[in-house]
């Protein structure tokens, strides 16, 4: 009877770790979005922006040199490996500050794969990397584990808005993962995030870095309610004014005036930050919004 007891406990710890690992990893993949572009993956989950990218080229300090030269790597940072990651590779951590106050980490990783070849995969956010995440993030890619619906069509027909489906016209266009601009109705980007706190954390860069920006005045600030995917919330209004600045962007709007919205709320058990804006001549509804930003937020009045 003890034998039959034990055996019991050992298969119900089975069954709940397989079943906690499944459930792991479907909240993880429920957060995930990618888009491959001939060849370079571009990754986006809780606000960190992951490219790869297997190269034709052998494993070697040279070849990554020679590969990956908009990294500004040198042959002198390719001196540290992950113990951890089982494959020969070398990492490279960097620290910038583009805008003052705002930190990003850069991690680099060269890693040689299965058939001697180089995988480069690189992880950008603006919190301190967490390196057992990106452990097991290279091992999905290396061991193909990422499942192909969280990649989007390049050609946008409609978007996976953190688990809502929504369906656009054939104007708009991907600028990034999770980051869709459509001419004349608007452009948002997203992240889906596991913490609330992560959400505000992204939201609250995304805006200190537009400010930071010396070739856009600040207008206006301020806090407005807002009904976001069915949530009502404060959203954080701004509007910036770039009359004496040329470019392609002002130059193909045709407007000095952008108004932006940045919002983080709770959305299908996860959090959602997300940045949205528009140029004053757009084509904005009665709503006082253009048609991309009313898929997914009503102003309050």
């Amino acid at each position: 009877m003890k034998i039959k007891k034990s055996f019991l406990i050992i298969i119900y710890l089975i069954i709940n770790s397989l079943t906690g690992y499944c459930q792991a990893n479907s909240d993880f993949f429920s957060r995930l979005q990618a888009l491959n572009n001939n060849g370079f993956v571009f990754y986006n989950i809780d606000g960190i922006e992951i490219t790869s990218q297997i190269s034709d080229k052998e494993f070697s300090k040279k070849n990554i040199l020679k590969k990956y030269k908009l990294f500004s790597i040198k042959e002198s940072d390719l001196i540290n490996s992950d113990s951890l990651i089982k494959q020969n590779n070398y990492v490279v951590k960097k620290q910038v500050e583009e805008v003052e106050g705002i930190k990003e980490y850069l991690n680099y990783y060269f890693i040689e794969n299965s058939e001697k070849k180089i995988v480069a995969i690189t992880f950008a956010q603006t919190k301190k990397n967490d390196h057992n995440f990106e452990r097991e993030f290279i091992a999905l890619i290396l061991e193909n584990k990422i499942p192909e619906n969280v990649f989007s069509n390049m050609q946008i027909d409609s978007i996976n808005f953190a688990g809502r489906k929504i369906a656009l016209g054939k104007s708009c266009n991907w600028m990034g993962v999770n980051n869709v601009q459509c001419s004349s109705y608007g452009q948002m980007n997203w992240s889906v995030h596991k913490t609330f706190e992560d959400a505000i954390l992204s939201t609250t860069s995304q805006a200190d870095k537009t400010k930071a920006n010396k070739k856009a005045k600040l207008v206006s600030e301020t806090n407005v309610p807002v009904v976001f995917e069915g949530q009502e919330i404060e959203a954080k209004k701004t509007i910036y004014d770039f009359t004496g600045v040329s470019g392609l962007l002002t130059g193909m709007t045709g407007s000095k005036t952008l108004i932006i919205f940045y919002v983080s709320a709770p959305v299908r058990q996860n959090f959602v930050s997300c940045v949205m804006s528009f140029w004053t001549n757009d084509n904005i509804r009665p709503s006082g919004l253009p048609g991309l930003l009313e898929e997914v937020m009503t102003l309050k009045k």
